[in-house]
């Protein structure tokens, strides 16, 4: 495997857990009327932050 290609894989993989604990965090607020915990919201923006620094990093 490439080089890029397995970052792509490495980004995509990174993305689809984002996207699925951002979908999680959403029905909580909008269904359940939950309010994240903070702790919860600072550990997706340091997975943000990990994934914008791979992004960068080609």
């Amino acid at each position: 495997m490439t080089d890029i290609k397995q970052k792509k894989d490495n980004i995509k993989m990174h993305l689809k857990d984002l996207r699925q604990n951002l979908k999680k965090m959403h029905l909580e607020v909008t269904e359940e009327l939950i309010l994240p915990k903070p702790s919860d919201v600072k550990d997706l923006m340091n997975k943000m932050d990990k994934l914008l620094k791979l992004i960068e990093s080609k």
